[in-house]
């Protein structure tokens, strides 16, 4: 097992393990166990991380783009408002279960928190 698989695999929602169950009960809660191969995910720490990580990559796409069609155009405040506000919270709530899996199935491919015991497992 790679590292860019199981960062993959988590990304899309899929069990970092086995790439078959799903790794979400619900949006942002995590499954305690994988239905398929059984792995058991409970012992994640993501904590706020996918959240930082959201906004860093949604700041670095929007910043920009408000900066240039403001220096472009000069639209008025309220067009900036309805141009960038579902376009922010459409990117934030898109990306935020991809990236809760990707830090999730990190976790356990390198053995952090409680994963340790299912990475020697695995070896």
């Amino acid at each position: 097992m790679t590292l860019g698989l199981a960062l993959k695999r988590g990304f899309l929602g899929r069990c970092p393990a086995c790439g078959e169950g799903h790794l979400f009960r619900a949006f942002v809660k995590v499954a305690d166990h994988c239905e398929c191969c059984g792995e058991v995910f409970r012992h994640h720490r993501a904590d706020d991380f996918p959240a930082y990580l959201v906004i860093v990559l949604v700041g670095h796409v929007v910043v920009p783009l408000v900066m240039w069609v403001e220096i472009a155009y000069s639209p008025s405040y309220w067009l900036h408002a309805a141009l960038w506000g579902p376009l922010i919270l459409a990117m934030a709530l898109g990306l935020l279960q991809p990236i809760k899996g990707a830090v999730v199935a990190l976790q356990w491919q390198t053995g952090m928190h409680g994963f340790a015991a299912a990475k020697l497992a695995r070896s």
